[in-house]
């Protein structure tokens, strides 16, 4: 499929960029929602392999099973891939077989949209509904149960939003919602209530001006983090106009960047993205991060092209439980991680969004879980664990009981080993000898 719209010219002069698209870029987010293209032929126009995410043996299988009359440079394309995304129960039956639950689940999909791309289609298991990769994409009846707690904007985003588009919560930076669009969605996503219902929040041009002249406005503001949906499915010309523009407020020091497109769709981290990237240093990325099973050679060679263009990359992980919530599955996980250069950074408790009761576990899991990585693995593969408290209190880190208390001006510590050690605390006021 050829998209034949004019290219874009994003400029403060245009007053909604947003509405175009240039040619072989995705197209707009109420078209991509809607259209079915799962089985479309194959577009009019090539795209070259050169400088592309290679192409993993279990891919090529799929693409020969599912799609046979693709070829792998379209399969290499994000364009294509997003194209491609399976939104139907019709779709998804020719690659898994669904259960009663998830058929149901999927044709009721009231509010958050089922959206998977082709290359993350790949790793589901198209027998076993209970598998890490499957679960956290596939829709089931269990999403339309509201538990007490729950809620739509359990962190009170909203109501820590000065301008459309922008959450201020802490004092020295600012969430910025750049778009509502996913190439995957998670089923729990914080942010289901503006991603669902066909994508309800819808940037601009003029919504974007307003949020950068709120953050020149306030000049306590050192860090600009880029989310949504999910920045990096924005086509490259809006990516390099948004970092520009914030990038010349003189007192942004850092400016990061929220995906999880390396682990759904490895294939846009192309080397033009790059280009456009490396421009706007100190420029960090945090990458949504489930399961080992995610770090195919794709997403591995995804994160090495990010980590070889000078951007520091950490990764977010949310406790999932029956997917993640094993000391030996984040073990393997953030092992994997540190090999495709990326720091274990988050590991969130699971937000009480509305129906999230089926993937939430106990906050003592939390604590067992690291508790279970601390000691047996290095430090730089155990990321902090916190809860990102309802009402919008922030993250909070939680640890194990470690700090047993005081005696006789000594610290009472626990090890991992659960062994008591004291540390002779020195207080520089009392006079030696005394």
């Amino acid at each position: 499929m050829k998209n034949n719209g004019p290219a874009v010219s994003v400029s403060p002069e245009d007053p909604d960029p947003l509405g175009t698209e240039a040619p072989e870029e995705p197209p707009s987010i109420p078209s991509a929602l809607t259209q079915d293209l799962l089985f479309a032929a194959p577009p009019a126009r090539r795209f070259s392999l050169a400088g592309r995410i290679p192409i993993s043996q279990r891919s090529r299988q799929f693409l020969r099973e599912f799609y046979p009359h693709a070829t792998e440079t379209e399969w290499a394309s994000w364009n294509w891939q997003i194209r491609n995304s399976i939104t139907t129960p019709e779709q998804i039956q020719r690659i898994i077989g669904l259960t009663p639950n998830e058929l149901d689940a999927i044709q009721r999909c009231t509010a958050l949209p089922f959206r998977i791309t082709p290359y993350y289609a790949s790793l589901m298991s198209a027998t076993d509904p209970s598998q890490a990769v499957r679960r956290s994409v596939v829709p089931v009846a269990d999403e339309y149960a509201l538990s007490p707690g729950e809620a739509q904007d359990p962190l009170s985003e909203e109501h820590h939003s000065p301008v459309p588009g922008l959450v201020h919560r802490y004092p020295d930076r600012v969430l910025f919602l750049t778009t509502g669009f996913c190439s995957t969605y998670c089923r729990y996503c914080t942010r289901s209530r503006m991603v669902g219902n066909n994508c309800k929040f819808r940037s601009s041009i003029t919504q974007w001006q307003q949020a950068i002249a709120y953050i020149e406005a306030n000049p306590q503001v050192r860090d600009v983090l880029l989310s949504g949906g999910d920045p990096l499915t924005m086509p490259d010309s809006h990516l390099d106009y948004l970092l520009s523009s914030i990038r010349r407020i003189p007192h942004v020091e850092i400016v990061r960047i929220g995906t999880k497109v390396p682990a759904v769709l490895p294939q846009r981290i192309t080397p033009k993205l790059m280009r456009i990237l490396k421009k706007y240093q100190p420029l960090f990325m945090s990458i949504h991060f489930t399961h080992p099973d995610e770090l195919t050679p794709e997403t591995k060679a995804a994160c090495n092209l990010l980590a070889d263009s000078g951007i520091p990359l950490g990764s977010q992980t949310v406790l999932l439980k029956g997917i993640n919530d094993n000391v030996d599955t984040l073990k393997s996980l953030f092992h994997e991680l540190l090999k495709a250069r990326v720091r274990p950074y988050y590991l969130y408790q699971c937000d009480p969004i509305s129906g999230s009761s089926h993937f939430r576990t106990t906050v003592e899991k939390g604590i067992e879980m690291i508790e279970g990585l601390r000691g047996h693995t290095s430090g730089y593969a155990i990321p902090h664990y916190v809860v990102d408290a309802p009402g919008g209190g922030g993250k909070i880190p939680l640890l194990p009981d470690y700090f047993q208390g005081r005696s006789d001006g000594q610290v009472i510590l626990r090890n991992y080993e659960k062994k008591i050690f004291r540390y002779p605390e020195y207080d520089a006021q009392c006079p030696s000898g005394v």
